[in-house]
């Protein structure tokens, strides 16, 4: 047998050597394969020659496997088999065919921005998951990319310099009050939020020391009554009238009607963004995610993609 580099079998051999056999026919395999028949019988007689050996008697019967072509079309089905699983684990590697994507998420961005992201992503890549994981904070969400635990977190920006990002939204701050609070004149002014009792989440919450400094800046401190864990409580507290509060708009969602909703009077303005690891490698499925995210963005039009219009369209 030749060992001639150009000389080499090939797959496209072993599978029309496979298909003869278990057609039994040059013309039903070369139907099977969608080849001529002349191409089929070519490979055939190709491959008998490099070999050294007749793989098939010809003949008014068709073509029958000799006893040694009987057993090299036993290893050549384990060989098409082994390059089939060769193909399909470098397409999961790619990120083509099943997989996962790990998301690490703060509760304002899971609850209203990442189910429309991965209904639509789901939509086009049906055979990848996607994983959920929620954390209390924009810290523990890069805690989990740096320790492997997710692909795509959503953090705070700017962000540290090890991780990569991509706007995603801006999140301000906004001022809820209870329905029958009155202004002054005709914006809510810094002496109005430090005189009115507030209702606040815990001041050791990362998103709140940013608050706290920003009031502080301008001269005024808050009125803090109460303490609340869960932003959805503190929106049904001012709801009831019990006090008023400051959160992030996205947080706040969904605001009842009669809660009554104020700009800052100087903006605070947290930005979000996804980010991945920048030295990590990463599957076209990552990428094809952060392009959905970026897509529902585009759709938005003109607008920027804001707390406001993400609220305006769940």
């Amino acid at each position: 047998m030749r060992d001639n580099h150009q000389n080499q079998m090939k797959l496209s051999q072993l599978r029309i050597l496979v298909a003869v056999a278990e057609e039994e026919t040059f013309s039903e395999a070369a139907l099977k394969l969608d080849m001529s028949q002349s191409a089929v019988s070519h490979s055939i007689s190709a491959l008998e020659e490099h070999l050294g050996i007749v793989l098939f008697s010809r003949g008014r019967h068709g073509a029958r496997l000799t006893p040694v072509g009987d057993r090299i079309v036993s290893h050549a089905r384990i060989i098409l088999q082994q390059a089939e699983a060769i193909a399909e684990e470098a397409e999961l590697a790619r990120g083509l065919k099943g997989g996962q994507v790990r998301i690490a998420s703060f509760r304002s961005i899971a609850i209203h921005l990442l189910p429309d992201a991965i209904a639509q992503f789901k939509q086009r890549h049906p055979d990848i998951a996607v994983n959920l994981s929620e954390h209390d904070n924009y810290l523990q969400v890069e805690k989990a990319l740096r320790e492997g635990r997710a692909d795509i977190g959503f953090t705070l920006l700017p962000a540290a310099a090890d991780l990569d990002t991509w706007e995603v939204l801006k999140n301000a701050y906004v001022a809820l009050f209870p329905p029958d609070f009155q202004l002054a004149g005709p914006q809510l002014t810094w002496a109005e939020v430090a005189q009115h009792p507030m209702i606040m989440p815990p001041a050791d919450r990362i998103m709140m020391r940013d608050v706290y400094d920003h009031v502080q800046a301008h001269g005024y401190r808050l009125n803090v009554v109460s303490e609340v864990e869960t932003d959805t409580t503190i929106v049904n507290l001012v709801a009831q009238g019990l006090g008023a509060t400051i959160l992030p708009r996205l947080a706040a969602e969904p605001i009842p009607d009669r809660v009554q909703v104020f700009d800052l009077p100087e903006p605070l303005v947290r930005i979000i963004g996804a980010a991945v690891l920048g030295d990590a490698l990463h599957t076209p499925a990552i990428y094809a995610f952060l392009d959905v995210l970026k897509t529902l963005s585009d759709n938005l039009g003109d607008a920027p993609l804001t707390a406001t219009t993400i609220a305006k369209q769940a």
